[in-house]
């Protein structure tokens, strides 16, 4: 079904090719993962399946790619549109029309599909993907992974042969991404479709993939039998990671397997001690907070204490409030309820008071970014925090990131723009930091860079809250786990307790290895050892 000849690709101004000589067919009907760290070419190769690389994005492309028998170099994006369907990652900026029903019949009024036809593909796709009960709503009101769930549907709904995803689940909770990618797997299964899927979160897809496309980062693709490729890829989620700390030599793809053989093995462990989160001075206190947006009960009454020096996950299903929950905490979004950071309301002080006691890093970390070098952006967070010139740059240095001053923010890796907003928030010294989804668009030895980060603002009495969907980080980078559904707080406790206990939230080392509460596969290496 696609078919890479002999092909490289070499960006303008690039000192190397990003792919170089690349020979591999991907067979109709396959679910194809493609794996590597972050800056590897991952979205490169993707670009290329619907000829968005070179025809948009530019650069030079040698050899050929062929879908369905179609030449990328002879057919532009627009020519392959029946046949390829793509997803990026940020679906926000790929929407043309407002509303969600809008949204996916859009792609197939541009490939003329009769109006009877569209409309029923229309309510077929979004069953499929669950989200006819958003049909009307307006787009920009959806959360992250609502978006992430129309995106896909817009896509699937015109029906092509070949699916390319750009990591589709990274905004989506537990449940969703399980769903979505079952509704993926099905297609594949039963109608023949050919999906080619990019993502950091492996722990989530490794299970559906049949085949893994892995980037070391040389320009070379190595490509094969998914557990064979994963046992020597550098990309190590948590199954890879517990092969190793048991001397495995094949990666198993899944909870079950890897359970199956552990069972089989008759490993002994010992429980780790509980976990306490750590007791410090409460710096943030929160009663009653409500958020209501029109007849929408966003957060419902809610009460939290938050302590110095601790790290917090806060979880939940995509629209349980927890964005809205952050927002309110940052005195960007009307509520009702008292709200005492270190001894300030942020919603009674002006924004660089506020931006003093509590930040935020959204979601999309760019938003916050509008200057046109890393220079300049560092620059201007000093003047507006009256911070000695060279403070921002000095906090990226103590990040551990170091970026070209001349460069545009835009030109910047997801995990190198994170470094740079939080850099940016942290010169203002605030009492709270909030993060919303940071992980997303991050490999996991940057997740792992990002724990080491995080750990040392804790270290050094700051307040942490990360609101996240990714339960591997959750687990190894908190102490303490909030979940909220519809509004509500219904779990709160130390991260052992609170995750192990949910087979929604709990990681897959707890999985494999329950009613043993372990978290990580550091944590099994411990309990090995302590057995």
């Amino acid at each position: 079904m696609i078919t890479f000849d002999d092909v490289s690709i070499r960006h303008s101004g690039a000192e190397a090719p990003t792919l170089e000589h690349v020979d591999l067919t991907i067979g109709e009907g396959d679910l194809c993962l493609v794996v590597g760290r972050t800056g590897t070419g991952k979205s490169t190769l993707l670009g290329s399946i619907n000829g968005l690389v070179p025809h948009f994005s530019g650069g030079h492309l040698s050899g050929e790619v062929r879908v369905d028998g179609r030449s990328t170099r002879s057919n532009r994006p627009r020519d392959l549109a029946e046949v390829v369907g793509f997803v990026g990652q940020n679906p926000l900026s790929g929407f043309v029309t407002d509303r969600v029903e809008d949204e996916v019949a859009y792609g197939m009024e541009q490939l003329g599909i009769h109006p009877a036809a569209m409309r029923k593909r229309v309510e077929e796709t979004l069953d499929v993907m669950g989200i006819a009960d958003l049909r009307r709503r307006p787009l920009i009101e959806l959360s992250g992974g609502q978006q992430q769930r129309v995106a896909i549907a817009a896509v699937l709904a015109a029906q092509p042969r070949v699916v390319v995803l750009d990591e589709p689940t990274s905004a989506l909770d537990p449940n969703a991404a399980a769903d979505v990618l079952g509704s993926i797997t099905t297609l594949v299964h039963e109608v023949g479709l050919t999906v080619v899927l990019a993502e950091h979160r492996l722990e989530r897809v490794m299970q559906y993939a049949d085949t893994v496309l892995w980037l070391p980062g040389d320009g070379s693709v190595q490509y094969g039998i998914a557990g064979e490729v994963m046992a020597r890829a550098d990309v190590v989620p948590p199954l890879s990671a517990m092969a190793r700390v048991l001397g495995w030599a094949e990666v198993p793809l899944s909870v079950r397997d890897a359970r199956r053989r552990a069972t089989a093995e008759r490993i002994e462990l010992r429980p780790l001690p509980a976990q306490t989160p750590p007791a410090g001075e409460i710096v943030c206190s929160v009663r009653d907070l409500r958020v209501a947006y029109d007849d929408l009960c966003a957060v419902n009454g809610i009460s939290l204490d938050f302590t110095r020096g601790s790290t917090i996950a806060l979880m939940g299903r995509n629209g349980a409030g927890k964005s809205s929950l952050m927002w309110a905490l940052q005195g960007a979004t009307a509520s009702s309820g008292e709200i005492d950071i270190d001894g300030t309301d942020p919603r009674r002080v002006d924004a660089a008071h506020a931006r003093e006691v509590v930040s935020l890093v959204p979601q999309n970390a760019s938003d916050l970014l509008y200057l046109p070098t890393v220079a300049q952006e560092c620059a201007q967070a000093d003047r507006e925090t009256a911070s000695p010139a060279g403070t921002t740059v000095a906090i990226l240095d103590r990040l551990g990131v170091d970026l070209d001053p001349q460069r545009h923010p835009r030109d910047l890796s997801e995990g190198q723009r994170l470094a740079l907003v939080l850099a940016i928030q942290l010169a203002a010294r605030p009492t709270m930091i909030l993060l919303d989804e940071p992980t997303r668009g991050l490999d996991y030895a940057m997740k792992q860079h990002l724990h080491g980060i995080l750990d040392d603002l804790a270290a050094a009495g700051s307040c942490i809250v990360v609101s996240t969907h990714d339960v591997e980080f959750a687990a190894a980078a908190t102490q303490r786990t909030i979940v909220m559904a519809d509004g509500d707080l219904v779990a709160d406790g130390p991260t052992r307790a609170v995750c192990t206990s949910s087979p929604t939230f709990a990681p897959q080392t707890s999985k494999v290895f329950s009613p043993v509460e372990l978290l990580t596969p550091d944590e099994l290496a411990e309990a090995v050892s302590r057995g």
